[in-house]
């Protein structure tokens, strides 16, 4: 049986509280917003924004056993991160339990919190529909709307300096897949500004 946009949103909302819910809504919302700005394919883009937090309040125990029993080894990074293994559990869950076979939505869940070298233009707008979603409230929200609706690559370079900034601030550990995006936009900003020299 193939499930639609309203299934899923039933799925979501049986496994969250009402303000993740909002959340996940609102991804879905910014994120078709810029799809339709960036020409990324809309319904695709609704199902990953919808349920990219799909596991993210899942107690962290079960997380683990999903990510293990996938056959997937988190490093050591990774496994010192509890509060990302959502993005990775997320991707399997929704792969296992609703059949989702796209590895380009599967990706987005699953690289929209630490992001990655080569994202795919559905991965970037899952990523940066979760930093601007309606409901989001933090200091330098507007700009990384603003910077959104000029470029995904700048809204981007702002979100994960941000993230690396506040991750830095708290001392927590930060995914190499997060450095690795933020040098790639890094070395792509400097090479389109010595073009348009």
């Amino acid at each position: 049986m193939k499930l639609d946009i309203e299934d899923y949103k039933k799925v979501i909302k049986d496994r969250m509280s009402k303000k993740r819910y909002i959340h996940s809504i609102n991804v879905a919302k910014a994120g078709i917003q810029l799809a339709e700005r960036y020409g990324a394919d809309v319904e695709k883009v609704r199902i990953a924004g919808i349920l990219h937090d799909i596991t993210k309040e899942m107690p962290y125990d079960e997380q683990l056993k999903i990510i293990q029993s996938s056959g997937i080894i988190l490093d050591d990074v990774q496994a010192f991160s509890p509060k990302t293994w959502h993005a990775v559990s997320g991707s399997i869950c929704v792969r296992k339990e609703l059949g989702i076979t796209d590895d380009d939505i599967l990706n987005a869940i699953r690289y929209h919190t630490s992001g990655r070298a080569g994202m795919s233009l559905l991965e970037k707008v899952i990523f940066v529909a979760d930093f601007i979603g309606e409901e989001r409230d933090y200091k330098g929200v507007d700009v990384m709307r603003a910077k959104a609706k000029k470029s995904l690559e700048e809204a981007m370079l702002y979100g994960v300096s941000f993230s690396i900034e506040d991750l830095t601030q708290r001392q927590c550990a930060i995914d190499k897949n997060t450095f690795e995006l933020y040098n790639e936009l890094i070395i792509q900003g400097e090479e389109i500004k010595k073009r348009k020299k």
